[in-house]
């Protein structure tokens, strides 16, 4: 299994990005998705799920600036931010919900300065 995000970079406040999960060796379709962050100095948080069913959720910090959704043709996880803030600096990566260790891949760098 393995779940590669890309994507990132260096935006300005208010700009946007896309980030993309491409995934091999599960079906994205019947399993429970997410994307987290973890900033430096502190620990991964939870940033958006969409369960196998279509739901979407998102922490409070990033509901109506996120949008996770997902390309089951493509095998692909996608996440587009909007809005971005400097607070939303990080290292960005996709994963199942809950997460789990194994599929834990490398990340991309969102940075988010003027």
């Amino acid at each position: 299994v393995q779940l590669q995000a890309s994507g990132g970079g260096l935006v300005q406040p208010g700009g946007s990005l896309r980030l993309s999960c491409a995934v091999s060796g599960i079906i994205i379709s019947i399993n429970d998705m997410g994307w987290y962050r973890q900033a430096p100095g502190k620990q991964r948080e939870w940033v958006a799920s969409m369960a196998r069913s279509g739901r979407t959720d998102y922490a409070s910090s990033v509901k109506g600036r996120f949008t996770i959704s997902r390309d089951n043709g493509k095998k692909t996880v996608y996440l587009q931010m909007n809005s971005l803030k400097p607070e939303d600096t990080a290292v960005y990566y996709c994963n199942l919900v809950p997460w789990v260790i194994e599929y834990g891949g490398q990340g991309t760098q969102v940075t988010v300065s003027s």
